[in-house]
């Protein structure tokens, strides 16, 4: 479970000094807690990996926040901290492999025009079980469709 691996490493880190990934895997080990309080019973690895999800999508999006802005300190922080959250969740799909499931969704779907977009972005989200950014799924679904 991702929760146990977790309280080992802030351990370690606490141990070797390293401030930012304690912060950081403190961050999630308070994420994945208030998710198990929502639930109100033990969480599976699935509803573990979504929590870690979610917390690398806000980070993403903070980056890019950041980035905007002009505070690259703060947004090279905020890549420092994706990465070590990327420990935890599953090697993304290529490229390559996300428009071979495009071009499968599209044609098995019969999806024609944006109107379409919607479903066949659902369908590949589901075929790819959470190893591809659904920014990158939708940019593909919508240079097909369009």
């Amino acid at each position: 479970m991702i929760t146990e691996k977790i309280k080992i490493q802030i351990i370690e880190a606490l141990k070797s000094g390293d401030k930012l990934k304690m912060s950081t895997l403190k961050l999630l080990s308070s994420a994945l807690h208030n998710a198990q309080i929502k639930k109100r019973e033990e969480l599976s690895e699935e509803e573990e990996l979504e929590v870690v999800k979610r917390e690398a999508k806000m980070r993403k999006d903070a980056i890019e926040a950041y980035e905007k802005a002009g505070a690259t300190d703060r947004a090279e922080k905020e890549k420092k901290e994706l990465i070590i959250l990327q420990e935890y969740l599953p090697e993304e799909l290529s490229e390559k492999e996300i428009e071979k499931i495009v071009d499968e969704v599209i044609t098995s779907t019969g999806a024609a025009d944006m109107k379409d977009m919607g479903k066949a972005i659902g369908v590949v989200m589901g075929k790819c079980k959470g190893k591809a950014d659904g920014k990158k799924v939708s940019e593909m679904v919508r240079s097909k469709l369009s």
